[in-house]
Formats: structure tokens, sequence, C-alpha cells
């Protein structure tokens, strides 16, 4: 199965953000993917955290799903729609918000980030629970590809890839990672991470990232990367918008299984 990271630099105006994801995901499907994953947060970068909160939608209405759910009936995709604000009980916090959607364009599974990043070095500083509710379970989806067996996919965003035991528990065969690493923190632990992810986890990992100089003055790091069960780097994007593209075997996978039985031998 052929699957896509697609990389973003999302900017202040929801409008163009869509338009541009919208543009990736039609260049994905012309390349054959049959699953594609935005960025986190690819419907906004706003001047402040608090702008997330004005584009808050409720399931099953809003403009970003809309645009999400079409997308993927028109093109024929699995979409998994990066993060976006969902509404919540408290108006003043919205959560971060994996939504996936079948070819039927139907959303089929939905993930809420459940750690939170904070950060402060005394330049930068990042504190994602002043305005998100984290979520509480772990979730996973199964995909079948036009051709083959079914696929076990693993949801997980950004800061959540510090935290491998939540992908113990998420027993997938193809691990996602929607993201907005900051430049400090991607260039130092980005990788390494992601394959360390993919080789504990004897999984595929699809990492689609923000990647450039926004207009709100942030910094992301970028380096979409798609991985194998081996932790090898199929394939990746440095910097700027673009398409990452890779194929999922699985016949490596179960051979990688079966020659190092890792999985069957924990104890813990």
């Amino acid at each position: 199965m052929k699957m896509a990271a697609l990389q973003m630099v999302s900017g202040t105006d929801l409008s163009a953000n869509l338009a541009t994801a919208r543009r990736l995901l039609e260049q994905a499907a012309h390349l054959g993917a049959e699953l594609a994953v935005l960025p986190e947060y690819f419907c906004l970068m706003g001047q402040r955290d608090a702008d997330k909160l004005t584009l808050a939608e409720q399931p099953g209405h809003g403009p970003i799903q809309a645009m999400l759910g079409q997308a993927a009936r028109e093109l024929g995709l699995w979409v998994v729609g990066g993060t976006l604000p969902m509404a919540t009980p408290d108006p003043a916090r919205v959560a971060n918000t994996t939504l996936v959607f079948n070819p039927q364009g139907e959303c089929a599974a939905r993930y809420d980030k459940i750690h939170l990043f904070r950060f402060d070095n005394g330049r930068e500083r990042y504190d994602e629970a002043a305005v998100l509710v984290r979520g509480h379970e772990p979730v996973s989806f199964t995909l079948t590809p036009r051709e083959g067996s079914p696929i076990r996919v693993g949801l997980s965003v950004c800061y959540d890839l510090r935290f491998p035991e939540l992908y113990r528990l998420l027993v997938a065969d193809l691990i996602l990672v929607p993201a907005a690493f900051t430049h400090t923190t991607g260039q130092a632990h980005w990788e390494v991470l992601l394959r360390a992810r993919a080789i504990e986890n004897q999984a595929y990992v699809l990492a689609s990232a923000q990647g450039g100089e926004h207009s709100n003055g942030r910094r992301t790091w970028g380096h979409s990367l798609a991985i194998d069960p081996w932790g090898q780097v199929l394939a990746c994007q440095a910097h700027g918008e673009g398409v990452v593209l890779a194929t999922l075997d699985t016949a490596l996978l179960q051979q990688v299984r079966s020659n190092l039985p890792a999985l069957q031998h924990r104890v813990f």
C-alpha cells in the first residue's frame, strides 16, 4: 500500500490552509497513495494559542471536517486530518483532535491528543494545557487496502512521541504521528524518537510535520518521515510543503517480526 505524509507550513488564514491541504491531498492521490496524513494544526497556526478556540467544531459540523470528508470521498483516499480544534464543554479550551475519514467520506476514527506539550528554555515557551483539554483513550483503527490484508493503524500526535508506553497499547502495524515539532526540539530528538518507535514496535511509522517559517513567527522542524519496521528511513521532506510517499510492505512487516520476535518476548 502506498501512503503519504503531507508536510505544510500553515499560516493564520483558514481558507488558504484548507486550499493547500486539498491540493496536497490531490497530489498524494495522483501518486497512488491510499492513505494520506496531514500535519498537526494543518488548518491554522494562529497568532495566539487562543486563536484555535474560534475554529472549534462540533462532531460532523464545520468547514474543516467538510473539506476532509469531501476530499476523502472525491479522491478515494483514507484521509487523516492531522489535528483540528474540536469543541469541549469548557469554552476556554478545545481538544486537539485527529479525525480519520474513509474513502466513502465517513469519519472512521477520532483521537484526542493525550500528552500536552510544555517547554520553556528561557527563549521559547509553550504550554498547551492553557487552551487544550487532553484526551484519555488510545485509538487504533483497521484499514483494508485495495490489495492485501487489513492493517492496524495507531494514532498519536506530536508530543505523544515521547511516551513509548502509549505505542505498546496501540499494537499497531502502522503508527501515524502528525506533528508541529519546534525547531529546537525537532533538531535534537525528532528522527531518533520516530525511529525508536518503529524499531521497538516493529511497525511502520508515518510522520507528517509542519516544516518552516510560519507567518506567526513560529519555526517548525519539518522532516516529515516514512520509516520501516527495521528503523530505516524510506523517505523524508526536510523543509517546506510537499508529499512524502512510501510503500507499506506487509511481507516485510511479517518478516521482521518473524526473524526477531521481540514482541512475543515481552515480559511486562
